[in-house]
Formats: structure tokens, sequence, C-alpha cells
């Protein structure tokens, strides 16, 4: 009788210590509950029960590691035919030396690039070019090759029909011609 009472005994104790460890595992009872389980373990812990218990450390990092990952939001997808205006305007700059209001209408001019005014907005918006750089070099074909006054450069620079640069553009391309 004694046999079956030690059995029993530590049958019981074996129970009670799988129950503590089940309800931590489920969460049942909260965090003090999960700590009094670890305390209340006294017996050692089984290969299994090691086992669990490093696959769920493992299975709760990487959603530590997720979670402080700040990912920058996408850009939006340009459509193509705002990659093409951008594409000409930059070519008119570098090539031309022209001002934005002369690319603008350059790109929806029925005699060239025809685009839409909002393909061509943003091309303006998103060309790399220095207007000053760009009156400046319009400049100088002017003053070399129409042998210019200063004063008609600017003229010609400004005008609607012309350059189509601001006052600003051409006063920096006055100023900086030798």
């Amino acid at each position: 009788m004694k046999k079956v009472f030690k059995i029993g005994c530590l049958g019981i104790i074996g129970i009670v210590v799988l129950m503590v460890v089940l309800a931590a595992l489920a969460g049942v009872g909260g965090e003090d509950s999960a700590e009094n389980a670890d305390t209340a373990a006294t017996a050692p812990a089984t290969e299994e029960t090691a086992t669990e218990e490093t696959s769920n450390e493992e299975a709760e990092e990487p959603a530590e590691a997720e979670e402080p990952v700040e990912e920058e939001p996408a850009e939006p997808e340009v459509p193509t035919e705002f990659e093409s205006a951008l594409n000409q305007a930059q070519t008119y700059s570098d090539t031309m030396h022209m001002s934005k209001a002369g690319v603008f209408d350059q790109l929806t001019s029925e005699y060239g690039g025809q685009f839409q005014e909002d393909a061509a907005q943003y091309a303006i918006d998103h060309v790399d070019a220095d207007w000053k750089a760009n009156a400046l070099e319009s400049a100088k074909t002017y003053q070399e090759s129409m042998s210019m006054s200063k004063e008609a450069i600017r003229d010609q620079l400004t005008s609607d029909y012309g350059g189509q640069f601001t006052q600003e553009e051409a006063g920096y391309a006055i100023e900086n011609l030798e």
C-alpha cells in the first residue's frame, strides 16, 4: 500500500506541475501566474518542456525585432507619361538651356512634346535644373553668335517670344557675362 501511495503522490505532484506549466503557456491567470508557475515548479524541467520553452522564446524574438522597424512609405508609382515628360524636360534644360516657362511650353506644345499640362507640371517640379545657369548659357549664346548688347540680351531672355526667363534669372545672366 505504501508503494501505491508514493506513486500516487508523485503522480499528483506531476499533474499539478503539468497544469501549472500548461496554464503558464496558455496565459491563463496573467503574468503573475506565469511567474508563480516558474517558482512553483521545483521539479527539474524535462527535455520536452525545455524544448517548448525554447521554441516559444524563439517565436517571440522575431515579432519583437519586426515591431521597431519602421518602413518608409513607398513612393507612389509615377505614370509613364510623367516620366517621359521629365526626361524630355531634363534634355531641354541640359542641352538647350531653356527656362522653366520655355520647357513647360515646349512640353505642352502641339509641335513639341504634346504632353498634358499635369505631366508637364510634374516634369517642371521634378527636373534637376539650375534656371539661372541656363539663362547665363543662353545669354552667352546670344552674345557670341548674334553680337547683341547686354540690354538686348536681357530683353531676349525675358521676352515671351524669346527665352521666357524671369527678371531675376536674366539679371543673374547679365551680371555674369564677360
